[in-house]
């Protein structure tokens, strides 16, 4: 926990320096793949800073995100195997090294996958569930590519322009709110929307 915070306040750091929307574009497409701290905290700091640029943060963060997800689905398709079931030295440094990484919740996925296709990459990209998991075993598990890139372009996008929006409405009132029932309020918006399609679904 430690090592995590000091990472987070390393994060935050770059908003206090002329170098915060480079490293905002790092840090989102590093997230995506291996970096364990997400870059909501960035974001909003540079957006109190600048409210005027908030979309054009939000548009920042977004694409390197999606960049990001496409490196972490690229680990997973190219160098995640050696055989068939047989794991790669890349693989077991990520179960190794990366938090949320473990053989058994990589198993999981896979079913999550077969299950949910795009929903279950549309609520990893939108709450705060380790993204890169899930991008990284899209890869390994050949899901669908451009529906892939379709759930995470919403959902990044839709994650990080609700906090940019957010900011730019309320500026630093809504900063503590945020920072304390973001989590919460993401995984609430999640399952009524798929409750909602499932609903639809079902009844139609």
């Amino acid at each position: 926990m430690n090592l995590l915070r000091r990472l987070y306040d390393w994060v935050l750091h770059w908003a206090d320096t002329p170098y915060g929307v480079p490293a905002l574009f790092v840090l989102s497409f590093a997230e995506a793949s291996f970096f364990p701290i997400p870059p909501d905290p960035l974001l909003i700091a540079l957006v109190l800073g600048a409210q005027s640029k908030a979309f054009r943060f939000a548009a920042n963060c977004t694409a390197a995100s999606v960049l990001g997800a496409l490196l972490g689905y690229g680990i997973g398709y190219f160098v995640w195997w050696d055989a068939p079931n047989v794991f790669s030295p890349v693989a077991l440094f990520f179960f190794d090294h990366v938090p949320g990484f473990t053989v058994n919740m990589f198993r999981y996925i896979q079913g999550l996958f077969e299950t949910w296709n795009f929903w279950i990459i549309f609520t990893a990209g939108f709450t705060p569930i380790p993204y890169k998991v899930f991008t990284v075993s899209g890869g390994a598990f050949d899901v669908n590519l451009p529906m892939f890139l379709v759930a995470s372009i919403i959902s990044r996008g839709a994650r990080f322009f609700l906090v940019a929006l957010l900011i730019w409405k309320f500026g630093g009132p809504i900063k503590s709110f945020i920072d304390r029932y973001f989590n919460a309020l993401a995984v609430l918006f999640t399952v009524l929307l798929i409750g909602g399609f499932a609903a639809i679904k079902y009844f139609v």
